[in-house]
C-alpha cells in the first residue's frame, strides 16, 4: 500500500500582411491593385497553412516515436514497474492523444486544443518512462507520472475553447499544476524508491524517511479539493448548457469526466489505506478508460462546431425574417442566445441610453472586466452594443454572426421604417394634389357657371327679345334662328366641359343622382344595380362618379355595347365601384390616359383599380377604396 502511495501512475493530460492602399490613376489601375493585394493576401495565408501542415507532420512523426519509446521499454525491462499497464495503454494513449491533437489543431488553427492534446500524448509518453528499470531514466518518468492528470483537469475545463472562463478556473489549474509540477517533484526528491523495490533514486535527499509520505497525503487531500470543484463547475455548465451544447459536452463528461472521478476515488482509498489490489484495480480502470477520452474530446469538438453553427443558424433566421421590428428583434434575439454568453442591448437616442429587451436600462460593463463589448453602428449611428465573456473562445463565430446579422437587421428596421415615412409623406403629398386639383377644378366650373354660362344665358335671352321685335324680314329672322342655335349648342357644350371639369351635381344630391345623371345620358341602356344608402367621405364620392363617368364614355366610344351596368357599394370597409358591359373587350389601360388618370386617383386612396376585358367577353372596371381615406 505504501508503494502505490509513492508510486501513483497515470496517462492523460493537456498543458494547459500588412494591408496597403493606393490611389492609382485610372479605374483599371485601382482594380488591378486591388485584385494584386488580395491575391498576395491569400497567397500569404496559404503558405501559412502550408507550413503548419509541415510542422504538425513533423509533430506527428515525433509522436510516433515518443509512443514507441516507452513499449520498446516495457518490452525490453521484464522487472519493469507497471510493465504490463504501459507495454498495452501506454503507446495507445500517447498516440490517440498526438494524433487527434494535431487533427484538432489542423483543423482550427486559433484554437489551443488541438495543442493542448497533443501536450497530454506527449506527457503519458513521458510517464511511461517509468517503465524502465535504470535508475535516471525511471525517476525521470517518474516525475512526469502525475502531470497527464493536471492537464486533463485543464483540459476539462477549458473544453471546448481551448481557454479558461474565469478567475477561478485559473486559481484551479494553476493550484493542480502546482502540486502536479512543484509538490510531487519535491516529494520525489525525498522518496527512497530503492527500499520499495524499485530502481534507485539518482535525487534522493536522505534522511527525511517520512517527508515523503507527508508531502503525498497532502497532494492528495488537496487534489480532492480541486476535484471536487470540476465537478462543481462541469455540472452546471450541463445545467446552463443549450440542448445542442449538451451534445457536445455528453462524450466529454462522460469519458473525461469518468477518468476525474476514478482519479479522485483512487486518492480517497489511498488516504484510506484500503485493500492494495482494490487499488490497483482502479489504477487500472482509470488508464483503459484514458484510451477513449482524446476520441471523446475530439468528438465533442466536432459537437460543439455543429452547436455553434446552430447557433449562428439560428439568430440568422430569426433575425432575416422580415415581420421582425422593434421589439420582436429584442425578443427573438433574448431566446436565440439563450445558453450562451451573449448579451444584446439597444440604443434608445430619447432616453440616451441602453435598454435590454424587457426594456430595461443596460449597464455596460467596466473597462478590465470579464466581459467584452462590441458595438454595432451603421453609418456612424449607435443601433445596439453587445457584451459576452472575454474567455469564450467557442463562441466567437457567435459573436461575429450576431454583430453581422443583428446590424443588417436594425438597419434595415430603420431603412423600412425610413421608407415607411417617405411613402406617407409621398401618400399625404399626392392626397394634396389631388385635393388641390379638385379645388382648382370646382373654381373653374364655378366660375364657368357663374360667368361665362350666365352670359350666354343672357345673350341667348337678349337674342330670343330681339327676334320677337323683328318683323316680316325672314332673311334677318332665319339669321337670329342660326345664331340662337349657335348660342345653343355653345352653352350646351360649356355645361358638359363645365360638368367635366368637376361635378356639381355631386355636391348638391350626392352620388346617387350624380350616378342617375350619368347613366341618364348614356347612350345606351344602363341598369343600376347598387348605389350607397348614405354619402361616402369627399375623395372616395369624387372618384367613384369619375371611375363611373370615364367607364360609361369608353363604353359609348369604343365598346359597341348593347346593355351596361353600374354598381357602387359598401363591402367590408371598402367602396366598391363596378361597371360592366357586353362589348367586343380588349381594352388596354395602358393606351389611354383616362384609366392612367383614374388609376392614379384611386391609388392617392390606398385603394385598387382593376381592368378586366378579355377580347370579345365585354369589359369590367371594377375600383376598390378603403373608406377610411378622402
Amino acid at each position: 500500500m505504501e508503494e502505490d502511495e509513492r508510486l501513483p501512475v497515470a496517462a492523460l493530460a493537456v498543458p494547459g500582411a500588412n494591408a496597403v492602399h493606393l490611389d492609382v490613376a485610372g479605374h483599371g489601375g485601382q482594380t488591378r491593385l486591388r485584385d494584386g493585394c488580395h491575391r498576395g493576401t491569400m497567397g500569404l495565408m496559404e503558405a501559412g497553412a502550408r507550413s503548419l501542415r509541415r510542422a504538425l507532420l513533423a509533430l506527428g512523426v515525433v509522436g510516433f516515436v515518443a509512443g514507441a519509446v516507452p513499449l520498446a521499454l516495457a518490452l525490453a525491462n521484464e522487472g519493469g514497474h507497471q510493465r504490463e499497464l504501459i507495454a498495452v495503454t501506454g503507446p495507445l494513449i500517447g498516440w490517440a492523444f498526438i494524433g487527434t491533437g494535431i487533427y484538432a489543431w489542423l483543423r482550427e488553427p486559433d484554437n489551443r486544443f488541438g495543442a493542448l492534446m497533443a501536450a497530454v500524448g506527449f506527457s503519458a509518453c513521458l510517464a511511461g518512462l517509468r517503465v524502465s528499470t535504470e535508475p535516471w531514466v525511471f525517476i525521470f518518468g517518474l516525475l512526469f507520472i502525475t502531470s497527464q492528470w493536471a492537464l486533463l483537469y485543464h483540459m476539462l475545463l477549458a473544453f471546448p475553447g481551448g481557454t479558461l472562463r474565469s478567475r477561478v478556473e485559473v486559481l484551479l489549474v494553476a493550484g493542480m499544476y502546482f502540486s502536479a509540477w512543484i509538490v510531487h517533484p519535491v516529494q520525489v526528491l525525498f522518496q527512497d524508491t530503492a527500499r520499495l523495490g524499485f530502481p534507485e533514486n539518482p535525487l534522493l535527499i536522505a534522511g527525511h524517511p517520512d517527508l515523503s509520505a507527508d508531502l503525498s497525503r497532502a497532494r492528495f487531500w488537496f487534489a480532492l479539493l480541486l476535484l471536487g470543484a470540476l465537478a462543481v463547475i462541469l455540472v452546471r455548465r450541463w445545467i446552463e448548457a443549450r440542448p445542442s451544447q449538451r451534445q457536445a459536452l455528453a462524450p466529454v463528461l462522460v469519458s473525461g469526466g469518468l477518468v476525474m472521478f476514478l482519479l479522485g476515488v483512487w486518492y480517497a482509498a489511498i488516504l484510506a489505506e484500503v485493500d492494495q489490489e482494490v487499488a490497483q484495480a482502479l489504477e487500472d480502470s482509470r488508464y483503459v478508460v484514458l484510451v477513449t477520452v482524446p476520441f471523446a474530446f475530439l468528438a465533442g469538438l466536432l459537437r460543439s462546431r455543429v452547436a455553434g453553427a446552430a447557433a449562428v443558424s439560428e439568430v440568422v433566421t430569426r433575425l432575416g425574417d422580415p415581420g421582425m421590428r422593434g421589439n420582436q428583434i429584442r425578443a427573438a434575439l433574448a431566446e436565440a442566445l439563450r445558453g450562451t454568453s451573449l448579451e444584446l442591448a439597444y440604443w434608445v437616442p430619447e432616453r440616451g441610453e441602453y435598454v435590454d429587451a424587457a426594456g430595461r436600462r443596460f449597464e455596460l460593463p467596466p473597462e478590465g472586466s470579464e466581459r467584452s463589448v462590441r458595438r454595432l453602428e451603421s453609418h456612424d449611428d449607435q443601433l445596439a452594443v453587445l457584451t459576452y465573456d472575454a474567455a469564450r473562445e467557442d463562441e466567437r463565430e457567435l459573436v461575429r454572426a450576431v454583430a453581422a446579422a443583428t446590424t443588417l437587421t436594425l438597419e434595415n428596421d430603420r431603412l423600412a421604417a425610413d421608407l415607411r415615412e417617405n411613402v406617407e409623406q409621398l401618400r399625404a403629398s399626392r392626397t394634396r394634389i389631388v385635393e388641390s386639383g379638385d379645388e382648382a377644378r370646382r373654381r373653374i366650373e364655378r366660375d364657368l357657371h357663374d360667368g361665362a354660362q350666365q352670359r350666354l344665358v343672357s345673350l341667348a335671352l337678349t337674342l330670343r327679345a330681339i327676334g320677337s321685335r323683328v318683323g316680316g324680314d325672314s332673311e334677318l329672322h332665319r339669321s337670329l334662328e342660326e345664331a340662337r342655335g349657335e348660342l345653343d349648342r355653345a352653352l350646351h357644350e360649356l355645361r358638359e366641359l363645365a360638368r367635366g371639369i368637376h361635378p356639381a351635381i355631386l355636391s348638391d344630391v350626392g352620388l346617387d343622382g350624380a350616378v342617375r345623371a350619368l347613366v341618364d345620358r348614356a347612350p345606351m341602356p344602363v341598369t343600376v344595380l347598387a348605389l350607397p344608402d348614405r354619402r361616402l367621405p369627399n375623395g372616395v364620392e369624387t372618384a367613384a362618379y369619375f371611375v363611373v363617368a370615364e367607364a360609361l364614355t369608353n363604353i359609348a366610344k369604343y365598346a359597341g355595347a348593347q346593355e351596361a351596368t353600374v354598381s357602387v357599394k359598401r363591402e367590408n370597409g371598402y367602396a366598391v365601384v363596378e361597371v360592366c358591359d357586353d362589348g367586343v373587350g380588349g381594352a388596354d389601360p395602358d393606351t389611354g390616359s383616362g384609366l392612367r388618370g383614374l388609376s392614379d386617383r384611386v391609388a392617392v386612396l390606398d385603394g385598387e383599380l382593376d381592368l378586366r376585358s378579355p377580347p370579345g367577353g365585354g369589359t369590367t372596371l371594377r375600383a376598390r377604396m378603403p373608406l377610411t381615406s378622402g
